[in-house]
């Protein structure tokens, strides 16, 4: 069916799907049974669902629908375990997709589930199937890409030499977690995966297929991870964050940071032109946190240019009184980038400065290095 596909089911709301079925003259429960083959049981081809009647089917088929889940195109392992998926879609073009087996650490102290510091269910039996036999994992995190390349061209950020190729659709960042989860054999029910959405691209400059991925992602009945375990980070497009936080469902936010003062963060990161600190922390300010829960703040750390004591103390004044916590992030290197990584005293000293004035900062561990999977390296290295 590869070639006769013009129509991807995948990244379709329930709603969507019950029209199709509709407009074939199936009733409604077969939407239904669409959906879940589609979500639930991650079904790759309509052939194999056998809820539905052949001749539904086939009528799908004749129509030019198929489910369109994407291909693993290439995978690399890290001697940490980490995976780096290359993700390839119908055009040709490919995204990474990142699987961390026990995660990076981000979510401590977010006050949320997916926070290794929140008390969480026993871990399964080792003898039972999925991702507990394969990695023995007790926890797991999945980094998903939002746009083929990115446009915002922080200067520390390999993704940033590929420039922004494409957005991409709900399906498509819908399929590279359904493609992971398969290829690791998980169930979601049982084991525990948090999202991040924080691989190639600026969610906020897909948001529409970006939330329409978060629903479906967090649909009890379709893929059924819970928005407590997801996080999307942003650089810091603030009119998106205002909308953000209006939204019903959503992740927890975290916000790029990556430097104390204008001076630095608009030579890093040029987007810091269109949104200052000021705008960016009044919108942080606004933005409306749930019951314990901390907005994050991301600080990569670049040896000799944002990681000095008197940083650390700008840090402190900036975010005073928002209900934040801040995770550092010491560079992962790669070629093309002129920073250097910071010594471990030096990332040692900035967080101390942070804790001493009440902020809780957590070292964020660098997975996967060695095969180019960790933050800021994704470029498709091969």
């Amino acid at each position: 069916m590869g070639q006769q596909l013009k129509f991807a089911l995948l990244g379709l709301s329930f709603q969507e799907l019950t029209g199709i079925a509709g407009s074939l003259g199936q009733p409604s429960y077969r939407a239904r049974q669409l959906y879940q083959a589609i979500y639930r049981q991650r079904r790759w081809d309509l052939q194999t669902v056998s809820t539905l009647p052949l001749e539904f089917r086939n009528q799908l088929a004749q129509q030019g629908y198929g489910i369109g889940l994407p291909e693993i195109e290439k995978k690399f392992s890290s001697s940490d375990g980490t995976i780096r998926y290359l993700i390839a879609f119908t055009d040709g073009r490919s995204v990474e997709t990142v699987w961390m087996p026990e995660g990076d650490g981000g979510e401590a102290g977010d006050g949320s589930e997916a926070d290794p510091e929140v008390p969480s269910e026993p871990a399964l039996p080792r003898n039972q199937r999925g991702g507990w036999q394969q990695g023995k994992f007790q926890r797991a995190t999945i980094c998903i890409s939002s746009q083929a390349g990115c446009a915002v061209n922080c200067q520390f950020c390999m993704t940033a030499l590929l420039g922004l190729e494409r957005n991409l659709t709900a399906g498509e960042i819908v399929g590279q977690v359904l493609t992971v989860l398969n290829d690791r054999q998980v169930s979601v029910d049982r084991e525990r995966v948090n999202l991040v959405f924080m691989g190639q691209g600026e969610p906020f400059l897909n948001y529409e297929n970006f939330m329409q991925a978060v629903r479906l992602l967090s649909d009890a009945e379709g893929v059924g991870v819970p928005v407590s375990r997801m996080t999307v980070s942003t650089s810091g497009i603030v009119p998106r964050i205002h909308d953000f936080g209006k939204e019903p469902i959503r992740p927890k936010l975290a916000i790029s940071l990556n430097a104390s003062n204008d001076a630095v963060r608009t030579g890093i990161m040029p987007l810091n032109k269109k949104w200052d600190l000021e705008t960016l922390l009044a919108a942080a300010r606004e933005f409306p946190l749930r019951s314990r829960e901390r907005l994050t703040f991301e600080y990569v750390l670049l040896d000799g240019v944002n990681d000095e004591p008197q940083h650390a103390r700008e840090v402190v004044e900036l975010i005073r009184g928002v209900r934040a916590k801040v995770n550092l992030i010491a560079l992962n290197p790669g070629p093309e980038i002129d920073f250097k990584t910071p010594q471990e005293s030096r990332v040692l000293a900035f967080q101390k400065v942070l804790r001493d004035a009440g902020i809780p900062a957590y070292i964020r561990r660098p997975r996967g290095r060695d095969i180019y999977a960790a933050c800021g390296q994704l470029k498709r290295t091969v």
